[in-house]
């Protein structure tokens, strides 16, 4: 892949300087689109690390490979651009990248140590975990600190979203939940196979506590109001088995001054500057979708389809056409 399709250094395939194909996967005028751009984004980014790390599986495969503790805010960074780029970036960097991870993922296998089970960071349970809560914690999240719950036709069609994006991931998007009550339902019955760790216990605090940034003093204050605020949005319980409970009382702050904070950083050119510090990769993807020249087709594609034009299988058939 040549060194220019590379984003920030991550290996994602979105290249900023080629016109983008088309307006993705969901479109601009997607409940999608609205929530993912959000400066509560971020916030619901770290989230979805804390509740996912209660998956002994995923915390075995995210600690076995020891990138967060050497570079946590790169493997943030790059994590996030993922995901951002399939909720907002064109159908061919979606697609490209989406295989990329998963052949990334093939090579992160190894032992769970609690139970003795291997793990695969491909397996269709883990992916299914991991899809259902970034796109759970997002609109929670939208809803909690950013304007609100989205209209009854818009919630339905964001759950609609999510499902089809599960068509980029291994897991099963008959599976995916549809709705409120079916989100509850698959929390509820996630459940019983999840526990907390030495090692999810220890990775939760290098999330919520990183260590200080040399050169940036704002940069502990920051992470530390962004931790208040990510801990008021999770379970009770899991804060509890955790270990990383908070009073009550910074609970009912965390709404009102996170609120005031979105509100304030609402505008692109804020919301560019604050990604600029905490997640840089994901720049030029919010740009070119939100503020960029338009797409060269002005269409909306399935997976399948972008699939056929831009995934693997799709640029070999169109080779040997020509």
């Amino acid at each position: 892949m040549p060194p220019s399709r590379m984003l920030a250094g991550h290996g994602w395939p979105f290249d900023a300087d080629r016109p983008h194909e088309d307006h993705g996967l969901f479109g601009p005028n997607s409940p999608t689109w609205r929530v993912w751009t959000s400066p509560t984004a971020l916030i619901a980014f770290l989230r979805s690390i804390v509740v996912e790390s209660f998956d002994p599986f995923l915390t075995a495969a995210v600690d076995d490979s020891d990138g967060v503790r050497h570079d946590l805010r790169g493997r943030l960074d790059s994590t996030l651009t993922y995901f951002t780029i399939v909720a907002i970036g064109d159908s061919r960097a979606a697609i490209e990248s989406a295989e990329l991870l998963t052949k990334v993922h093939a090579r992160a296998t190894g032992v769970e140590p609690i139970s003795g089970r291997r793990y695969s960071a491909n397996n269709p349970d883990s992916q299914l975990w991991i899809h259902v809560t970034g796109w759970h914690s997002n609109l929670y999240c939208y809803e909690r600190y950013g304007p609100g719950p989205l209209s009854t036709s818009d919630e339905e069609r964001y759950w609609a979203d999510c499902v089809t994006a599960a068509e980029l991931q291994t897991c099963d998007p008959a599976k995916v939940p549809r709705g409120r009550a079916d989100v509850r339902d698959y929390y509820a019955d996630a459940r019983k196979r999840l526990c907390v760790s030495e090692r999810a216990v220890g990775l939760i605090k290098h999330f919520l506590r990183p260590p200080r940034q040399k050169g940036e003093p704002l940069f502990w204050p920051a992470s530390r109001a962004l931790s208040v605020a990510t801990v008021a949005t999770v379970p009770r319980w899991m804060r509890r088995l955790g270990g990383f409970d908070q009073p009550a009382a910074l609970d009912a702050l965390a709404r009102p001054a996170g609120r005031a904070v979105v509100r304030a950083l609402t505008p692109l050119p804020r919301r560019l500057a604050m990604v600029d510090r905490i997640a840089p990769s994901i720049r030029p993807v919010w740009q070119q979708a939100l503020s960029g020249p338009p797409p060269v087709r002005d269409e909306v594609l399935s997976p399948a389809r972008a699939r056929e034009l831009y995934g693997h299988q799709g640029t070999r058939s169109a080779k040997a056409a020509g």
